[in-house]
């Protein structure tokens, strides 16, 4: 792609995000609006725990009275905190200038929108690396940032946004490290994303055990017989390690010492929620099975929903012509992985640059494949044992490598490999609009009217 044209896409790229996500973020009602419940899923409840922080200068235990869901006897304050606090932090350098509570709504959620701009530029690094075709990287680029779900997670008060950024951080650091033999910026890279996703949220764990396991395996190699290079896995990953539990082992020794040697903290949670008789009825509990759960409710078809584009709390819908386009150009994507071909990308492996085998190929798809069922995974056995939420969002950590195979299998479709490229050109572009325009009529026309009802704070 020509370098003005590449410039000008990037401009756009990122101008996009940033009046996209501030539109939302700045718009967007804060608590309970009924009817329409225009307001982010659980953000004043989940917004209680930056605010507590700003105003206390200590973190929650999670059983202080002011940081209660309403007549919900729970918190936030029982889960990981790393983004609260970084809200927090910045909330109270907004006090000093101003204590209205807008000003410090807006600064907790541009945290969030910052940590999106910092996500998008690392989907571009990424699919630089991952996909030779120009086109198709922009694509990979377009449909992670701007699946309007997606984009809709870096805009209120949550810990989804830094999760997502630190899975980015992730595959970006194993990326540069099986292309230069896990150099420092490499190291840095992938501990920097352990941290912040071990701190931030447990959907996104699978990435964690990847990393471990992705890390081992660019030592093992092969060459007359299978060898394992203990020295530079040591020198490498020891570094690594100790940075891992340096920084993000205080919050499992203080959970430790809180909640009774609950190193997690979500058990202690839920006997708090029962110690005041609340119960949860669930499928589980209940007698259901989970087949029954999947085939007797709406969950499949919710989830899917809530993934490609679901605002407010779950009450802003979409086109239902938008979610049609979206569901045909997956649908194709889907097929095509299952379409021989050669191979058109540089692979996440890297396989030509580091010299590394078949063996890392396989490795390196089998543990991404992991990464996207595992939040799925947890989905289930949570809705299905805990509480009955079939919203599409908590697939979010694994939104990059689901990106990456379904354009992966769309490159490899008759109707592209086999296209001219004028053919190709139309394509790109009619696709790249759609994703554009689902956006912009989701914030613009779904959206905005149904947050000018309320205003911000209601």
């Amino acid at each position: 792609m020509k370098s003005k044209q590449e410039n000008r896409l990037i401009f756009f790229y990122f101008a996009l995000y940033l009046a996209a996500a501030l539109t939302i973020a700045l718009h967007q009602p804060h608590f309970d609006t009924p009817p329409l419940f225009g307001n982010p899923p659980d953000e004043h409840s989940r917004y209680k725990v930056p605010l507590y922080i700003e105003e206390h200068g200590s973190l929650p235990t999670g059983f202080e009275e002011e940081l209660f869901s309403g007549d919900c006897r729970w918190t936030y304050g029982f889960y990981t905190l790393l983004p609260y606090m970084i809200q927090g932090a910045v909330m109270k350098g907004v006090s000093l200038f101003t204590h209205s509570p807008l000003a410090l709504l807006y600064a907790a959620r541009m945290v969030n929108v910052v940590s999106g701009l910092f996500m998008a530029y690392l989907v571009l690094l990424i699919g630089r690396k991952v996909f030779m075709d120009d086109k198709i990287r922009w694509l990979f680029c377009f449909l992670v940032t701007f699946l309007p779900q997606s984009l809709f997670m870096h805009t209120y008060v949550n810990p989804d946004s830094i999760c997502m950024l630190s899975t980015a951080l992730m595959i970006y650091g194993l990326l540069c490290g099986y292309e230069d033999a896990f150099s420092v910026k490499s190291c840095v890279l992938l501990t920097t994303g352990m941290v912040l996703c071990i701190l931030s949220y447990y959907n996104a764990y699978g990435f964690l055990v990847s990393s471990f396991l992705l890390f081992t395996a660019y030592f093992v190699k092969r060459k007359e017989k299978w060898t394992f290079d203990w020295k530079n896995f040591l020198k490498k990953g020891c570094p690594v390690a100790l940075a891992v539990i340096l920084l993000s082992g205080w919050s499992f020794v203080r959970n430790y010492m809180l909640y009774d040697g609950d190193f997690i903290g979500l058990r202690t949670k839920e006997a708090f929620i029962q110690s005041y008789g609340i119960a949860r009825d669930t499928f589980r509990s209940s007698g259901y099975s989970l087949a029954y759960m999947l085939t007797h409710t709406s969950f499949v078809p919710k989830v899917i929903i809530s993934f490609l584009g679901n605002y407010g709390s779950g009450t802003i819908y979409m086109y239902k012509i938008m979610y049609a386009g979206y569901l045909l150009l997956f649908g194709a994507a889907f097929v095509g992985l299952f379409i021989p071909g050669e191979k058109s990308k540089k692979t996440f492996d890297a396989e030509r640059k580091a010299g590394t085998e078949r063996f890392h190929t396989a490795f390196f798809h089998i543990n991404m494949v992991f990464c996207i069922l595992m939040p799925l995974l947890l989905l289930l056995k949570y809705a299905y044992t805990v509480d009955y939420q079939a919203q599409g969002r908590y697939l979010m950590p694994a939104v990059i490598p689901i990106m990456y195979y379904l354009c992966y299998g769309f490159q490899k479709l008759p109707l592209y490999r086999k296209a001219g490229e004028r053919r190709k050109n139309i394509l790109f572009m009619g696709i790249m609009m759609f994703v554009v325009l689902a956006l912009l009529l989701m914030i613009f026309c779904n959206a905005m009217p149904v947050y000018r009802m309320t205003g911000v704070l209601g």
